[in-house]
């Protein structure tokens, strides 16, 4: 028979799963469970054989959706360390490469190669991004571009994305990328140029799957591998 204590880890397991969403899904929410309550009102009022059907299973769907965008747009917690001195996941999800290149030129940051991070989120992962060090953003650069498979290296170059600097308390720059993908059709940033944040902070969104690069600033060296899996705002990728 569970002990309380297996009961009480089992429903904190759930909570942390079922975390409330994020405001972006508020649009998708309201939709979604509209559309299931019209159809299954509709589903016991019509008499015709064939609309009855049509309506339940456009309730079905809507309430399938309902419980999916739940699920995508969940906003659950995050414990950041409490140091100065090293960078976090900017997103949940894995790593698909780590190598050395310039950062974005629209982010005026210099040609010299440095260490790039790109985490790949699917669709099953906490889409919510996070700031990866406390400092100040110098920079927020919009491109549009393509919509091709996230985790594709060239992705980071063709694809749409909106690219942040960051000014660290000793000068230095580092910069984080939010990349569409394959299905991701909206980038969303909540900081603007000017804006001191914090470690761990929320700083956007991505749906639905897409990618996420982090550039460390000069002479930072990685402490991830490729295959790892983050955990946004709470993973340790460098140490600063």
């Amino acid at each position: 028979m569970p002990t309380r204590k297996n009961v009480m880890s089992l429903i904190a397991s759930i909570l942390k799963v079922m975390a409330p969403p994020h405001p972006e899904a508020r649009p998708f929410l309201l939709a979604s469970g509209a559309t299931t309550l019209v159809s299954r009102f509709l589903s016991r009022k019509i008499s015709n054989r064939h609309l009855k059907t049509t309506a339940k299973l456009l309730g079905t769907t809507s309430a399938l959706f309902f419980g999916f965008c739940l699920y995508f747009f969940r906003d659950p917690k995050r414990h950041t360390p409490a140091r100065n001195d090293v960078a976090v996941a900017p997103a949940d999800g894995r790593i698909v490469s780590i190598e050395k290149i310039a950062p974005p030129a629209e982010l005026n940051m210099g040609t010299a190669p440095v260490w790039r991070i790109a985490t790949f989120l699917s669709v099953l992962d906490v889409h919510v991004n996070r700031v990866p060090a406390a400092g100040t953003v110098t920079c927020i650069a919009y491109h549009p571009g393509q919509f091709l498979n996230a985790s594709l290296d060239k992705a980071s170059d063709l694809n749409e994305r909106n690219a942040m600097s960051l000014r660290l308390p000793d000068g230095r720059m580092l910069a984080v990328v939010q990349i569409a993908g394959l299905i991701a059709r909206r980038i969303v940033c909540s900081v603007s140029e000017g804006m001191q944040v914090e470690a761990g902070e929320r700083f956007g969104l991505i749906r639905f799957g897409s990618r996420t690069d982090l550039y460390l600033p000069p002479g930072v060296e990685p402490l991830v591998s490729v295959g790892q899996t983050m955990i946004g705002g709470e993973t340790v990728m460098a140490r600063l």
